[in-house]
């Protein structure tokens, strides 16, 4: 992996493990994890993506020494090795679709009164009635595109923005032969749904469904000795298949 590079660029290194080889860089605990640094993170994994089956470790994810990643690994091996068979030749596809709130029009008219009375308590009972509508109203779409696009596995979640929009956040988990043909059911999907706004991004690897499966599985950053460097996990991958070898 001569040509792929870690955290703040520092080397990346496979430590084979049985059937699977986990990718990690040095990290010096003087320096501080940032934006960037998760970039890092998630181009490895991306360029680990295109070779093998992968199950990223958390970012931020730290070693205090070469023992105590040997000692995860070995205690965890055979959830990873599970987890790996269920995800290989798998990918994520996520959409964005963006919904009228169908409640917008009533918000400032029927914003919580200062007080107790009947009348906030009216705004009260009306406030949770909007809330069911729009939980309806998500509910409604994300079956629709469970429907349509018929993924093995889904993640969903709603938010509602500031312009009065709610936000459908859908992350699907497909089989990578069929990428063109999700791409292709998105294009006739958005042109017949006029009435959302969506956007779709991927192929990518399995994130939301690899950290469902390893919920507790994996290490959290452990306190570091100020001298010396430590290893920093970034995707596990299958050394079953076509892995690029360390020069």
């Amino acid at each position: 992996m001569e040509s792929v590079v870690g955290v703040s660029g520092n080397q990346v290194f496979l430590y084979p493990a049985s059937d699977l080889a986990i990718v990690v860089s040095e990290h010096n605990p003087a320096e501080t994890l940032n934006q960037k640094s998760g970039v890092d993170h998630a181009r490895v994994i991306a360029d680990c993506f295109q070779h093998s089956t992968v199950l990223p470790f958390r970012f931020g994810t730290v070693f205090s020494d070469d023992e105590s990643l040997r000692k995860s690994i070995r205690s965890n091996q055979r959830q990873f090795q599970g987890n790996i068979d269920k995800l290989r030749g798998k990918t994520e596809m996520h959409l964005k679709i963006f919904v009228d709130d169908c409640c917008a029009h009533s918000l400032e008219k029927h914003l919580p009164a200062e007080g107790v009375g009947r009348e906030y308590l009216r705004d009260l009972r009306e406030n949770a009635s909007r809330t069911r509508e729009r939980q309806t109203r998500a509910r409604a779409v994300s079956f629709q595109m469970h429907r349509l696009f018929m993924p093995l596995d889904e993640e969903v979640s709603c938010r509602l923005t500031d312009s009065g929009k709610m936000v459908l956040d859908v992350a699907h988990l497909i089989d990578r032969k069929y990428v063109e043909r999700y791409q292709n059911k998105f294009a006739s999907t958005s042109a017949i749904m006029r009435e959302c706004q969506m956007q779709v991004s991927g192929p990518w690897p399995p994130y939301h469904f690899v950290h469902r499966l390893t919920r507790g599985a994996h290490t959290p950053a452990q306190p570091l000795a100020a001298h010396a460097p430590a290893p920093v996990a970034q995707p596990l991958v299958s050394m079953t298949e076509a892995v690029p070898a360390m020069a």
